[in-house]
């Protein structure tokens, strides 16, 4: 009996050294895989940078955006299309808060944009908070009556997951178009992204709406109000499909003031056209797009009530900067650009023969290739005036790049220096001005010049 014990002994004895070697074996294992994990991470991180250089007109750095007190922002991994890749942010809103928005024209809008718009119409339950969510890799759209469930599903688990109405969820998605939804991915990401939500994590949610774009894209301001300071601060995504019928990108624009949702709408409608609506890359008006914008009430300044008041022309001022500034990144980013292009058109008869001029000149293949090239051939210019479809009198018509008159009177100028055209043509910000000569009406868009590296990128788009 003492050998049976004594053996019995040894072999419990022997289990647990095999126990302790198999959790030792497994701890390496582990310290191992996630030291490859890291290493491939690395490696990844390194090849996308190789293969998808940041924009040469980037800004320096992302700027440092200020706290709106009452919005929270989380972002997270789901795997909507890449593993390991930031690819969801959701904000929580606090009670109270004024929201408006603007969205795509786009007859074939996905069911986010629908959505939102149907949602913006509603009465807003006394007290009720809100939230936007956005992913990225998949853009809902063309899916059928799947999109509109994958919509419910995910806005439906962010209501439950924040206490808040339905109705007062807002999402947006934006990637590949006519790929269902994976939903039950970002839906499973929830509760990660309620843990994590924070104030300050505005550039992480900016981060987690990129797709194409090769920076993430942020801008703010200040305004003094009535009794205290009004914050502004909002994030954009945007590199390719970008045109104006608005919105062109995604945008989400947070302010502290306190104002109706009735007169922010109003705001924000009226200053869409010379910002969002005034820039190019491609001429393609994505199937996605959305601006929204929060008030939360919390700063200490009065309420904005009259809109012709110091406060809320100052008020926005401040926002209308804010806008054009994310949509010129918007430009800065676009898919292969080396310039940045603006476009002014004066002397137009009508605003709307300014406008097709403008974006005539703008969207033109053979104007932005000659600004790639570094080429001053203003030819290309006269071309995109007489084919816009605007009122022009070829002996009224003078084209400059920057502060040099290149052709006026249907002619182009005697001192005309080839030289000098071309060495100008070589900075990253090019001026093009035409003035039509006859009426008042102008116009100013901007764009980026088109590179071969913008088919690189739309013909792997996919892949």
């Amino acid at each position: 009996m003492a050998k049976k014990r004594d053996l019995k002994d040894k072999v419990e004895k022997l289990k647990a050294k095999v126990r302790e070697l198999k959790a030792q074996v497994e701890d390496v294992a582990d310290e191992v895989l996630d030291e490859v994990a890291e290493k491939a991470t690395e490696v990844l991180v390194k090849v996308n940078k190789k293969l998808n250089p940041v924009s040469p007109l980037a800004p320096a750095a992302f700027p440092e955006l200020p706290v709106i007190e009452g919005v929270e922002f989380a972002a997270i991994a789901a795997g909507v299309r890449y593993a390991g890749r930031t690819d969801v942010m959701l904000a929580r809103i606090a009670p109270g808060a004024a929201i408006a928005g603007v969205f795509t024209t786009s007859s074939t809008r996905a069911a986010c944009v629908h959505d939102c718009q149907a949602k913006l119409k509603l009465s807003v339950p006394e007290g009720a908070g809100a939230a936007i969510v956005v992913n990225s890799g998949n853009a809902n759209a063309f899916t059928g009556t799947r999109g509109q469930e994958s919509v419910d599903a995910v806005t439906g688990a962010v209501a439950a997951a924040l206490g808040v109405p339905a109705s007062r969820v807002f999402s947006s998605s934006t990637g590949v178009i006519g790929e269902p939804m994976p939903h039950e991915r970002i839906v499973a990401a929830i509760d990660g992204l309620k843990a994590g939500l924070d104030p300050a994590g505005m550039e992480a949610a900016a981060r987690a709406i990129m797709t194409t774009d090769t920076f993430p894209k942020g801008a703010c301001a200040e305004v003094a109000g009535d009794g205290g300071t009004i914050r502004i601060a909002g994030i954009a995504k945007g590199s390719g499909m970008i045109a104006p019928n608005m919105a062109t990108m995604l945008v989400y624009l947070f302010t502290d003031a306190k104002i109706s949702a009735a007169n922010l709408q109003k705001i924000l409608s009226r200053n869409t056209d010379d910002t969002f609506n005034a820039i190019t890359v491609d001429s393609d008006t994505s199937t996605s797009d959305a601006l929204l914008l929060a008030a939360t009430g919390r700063s200490a300044a009065a309420e904005i009530t009259d809109l012709r008041s110091k406060t809320a022309r100052a008020f926005e001022a401040a926002l209308r900067g804010v806008m054009l500034d994310l949509a010129q990144q918007v430009v800065r980013d676009g898919e292969g650009a080396t310039k940045f292009i603006e476009v002014r058109v004066t002397g137009a008869e009508t605003p709307a023969d300014a406008a097709k001029v403008a974006f005539a000149t703008a969207n033109s293949p053979l104007v932005k290739t000659a600004c790639a090239g570094e080429d001053a051939n203003w030819g290309r210019v006269v071309m995109a005036v007489g084919k816009s479809g605007a009122r022009a009198d070829r002996d009224k018509l003078r084209i400059s790049f920057g502060d040099m008159v290149l052709a006026e009177n249907g002619w182009r100028v005697p001192d005309y220096s080839e030289e000098a055209a071309s060495a100008y043509m070589k900075g990253d910000t090019l001026v093009i001005g035409i003035d039509l000569g006859l009426g008042k009406a102008a116009k100013t868009v901007w764009t980026c010049d088109l590179t071969h590296r913008y088919i690189d990128i739309n013909a792997d788009y996919r892949s």
